[in-house]
């Protein structure tokens, strides 16, 4: 017995043992080696690599999971709006400036309002992962009453119109009608912004859909409830454009009472019992929503400021340059739309990597998100280059000699803004990036340099002193977009790159 176990002492010692050319001696090495390894955590550098990459296409797939059905929320509500201008035409041009003008007074100042409640996606998605769930309802309840908050100045706005509009040099028509149109539609900013702020929890909860069969759904109602009232259909007259306001506003109401059913009636969101202590408010909590949210709602003012000049120094030019201009701009909104989607998933994303003090993820995150942004950009640009002359025919139609020239400018300028539509979705991501991490404080700057410094001066130089028009107009709001993206990835990199040093520490 003895002597058999040194004899297996023996052989194992002679197999471990270096000899020269032994085949099975060197494939027993390998793979002792391979364990050691394995258990010490290292791997090989090829096998390091494609684990890397799977994981990156893993979180393509969860950042598209969640950006696509908020792209096609956004692009539902701005479906509409195009449909009640449409039906809106019908009554007469003047009718339609009207709600144009009004239309483009109230998405800014909404836009505005917006910025001060986008912080609530990072700060839930950051809740969720630490499993703080009073913290997801704090977020909540604070988000509504911020939306509460918000729609007062907009209300107030929206009632005087009419004066501030005269004041900006608008017809005295144009000013009455889209004051008519106002006057209706300010009763819904309440509900449509605690709708947003019902939105940015679910986004954040990894729950899109339910916002999305809301919005589906609304835009039919809207437009057969437009039409109605419009057409004094239901039972009582009133003034089109007033009724045109007023569908619209019911239409938010019942998103907003179809959104609070979700979240308290509907698996898996009502386990998380968000309206459990519904009148507490964290007022830290609103101060930080607001420091971090202000910077953003600046930055749309300085972003829809700039356009506008674009869009002032284009109509200084004529008639053509400034319907090619406006062409472009419908364009490069949808293109925004898509990528800003893609940039709330960002947010979110972000925000989970830091809630769990992943550092990885982190970077993951938003390089998975930046390659997404760029690919449905890339493939926009290709798709509006192939059919820029259908999309300028959809606008304007053809017949006269002017409007052929006007077609084939606004052809020639769509060449133009699809180079933006990359640098666009590059810094829309990089500001999600900055979302999720809760640092917005120089976006507004790196806006005001790009845009107000650098590229609006360009565009007057290019547009009008050099005299290449349109085409000198947005190659100056291109070079202001390239140089904005730059910032902000920049930004964006080093404070990812800090807080992975923190987390691996």
């Amino acid at each position: 017995m003895r002597q058999s176990f040194r004899s297996r002492v023996w052989f194992i010692y002679q197999m471990l043992s270096p000899r020269e050319s032994d085949p099975f001696r060197e494939r027993i090495g390998r793979t002792i080696e391979a364990a050691r390894r394995q258990l010490s955590g290292h791997v090989p550098r090829n096998a390091a690599a494609s684990g890397a990459i799977w994981q990156l296409i893993a979180e393509v797939g969860e950042t598209a999971k969640i950006a696509f059905p908020i792209v096609a929320i956004q692009l539902g509500q701005a479906a509409m709006t195009m449909t009640d201008m449409l039906l809106i035409g019908g009554i007469s041009i003047d009718a339609l400036a009207a709600v144009a003008v009004a239309g483009r007074v109230y998405l800014t100042t909404f836009a505005i309002a917006l910025g001060v409640l986008a912080p609530i996606a990072p700060v839930v998605a950051q809740a969720c992962a630490a499993g703080k769930l009073e913290s997801i309802r704090g977020a909540l309840r604070t988000g509504l009453l911020l939306a509460l908050a918000l729609s007062l100045p907009l209300i107030a706005l929206a009632t005087h119109a009419e004066q501030v509009l005269l004041r900006l040099g608008q017809a005295p028509d144009v000013a009455r009608l889209s004051q008519q149109y106002l006057s209706g539609l300010c009763w819904g900013a309440v509900p449509a912004l605690s709708f947003q702020a019902i939105r940015n929890v679910m986004d954040a909860a990894h729950r899109p859909q339910p916002s999305l069969w809301i919005t589906l759904a609304a835009i039919p109602t809207n437009a057969l409830l437009v039409y109605l009232l419009i057409h004094g259909r239901i039972g009582f007259a009133c003034q089109p454009l007033l009724g045109a306001g007023l569908a619209t506003a019911v239409i938010n109401w019942t998103m907003f009472l179809a959104g609070v059913w979700f979240i308290t009636s509907c698996r898996p969101i009502r386990a998380y019992r968000l309206a459990l202590h519904w009148w507490l408010i964290d007022w830290m909590l609103m101060w930080r929503l607001i420091a971090v949210g202000a910077p953003i709602s600046l930055t749309s003012a300085l972003t829809y400021g700039a356009y506008s000049v674009a869009g002032l120094l284009a109509g200084a030019i004529g008639s053509n340059a400034a319907a090619a201009h406006q062409i472009s701009l419908q364009v490069a909104s949808i293109a925004a739309l898509m990528s800003f989607g893609i940039s709330m998933a960002t947010a979110v994303r972000v925000a989970e990597a830091v809630g769990r003090h992943d550092g990885h993820g982190m970077r993951r995150a938003s390089l998975a998100a930046m390659l997404l942004a760029i690919v449905c950009s890339a493939t926009l640009a290709v798709c509006v280059v192939a059919t820029r002359f259908k999309i300028a025919h959809y606008f304007l139609h053809s017949g006269a000699p002017e409007i052929d020239l006007a077609i084939n400018l606004a052809a020639d300028l769509l060449l133009v803004s699809v180079c933006g539509l990359i640098p666009t979705a590059v810094h829309n991501v990089a500001a999600g990036s900055l979302r999720g991490l809760q640092d917005t404080r120089m976006i507004p700057l790196y806006a005001g340099i790009a845009y107000w410094l650098i590229g609006v001066i360009i565009s007057y130089v290019l547009g009008l002193k050099l005299r290449l028009g349109v085409i000198g107009i947005w190659t100056g709001l291109l070079i202001g977009t390239v140089i904005y993206a730059i910032l902000l990835v920049s930004r964006a990199q080093v404070l990812v790159c800090r807080m992975f040093r923190e987390c691996d520490d």
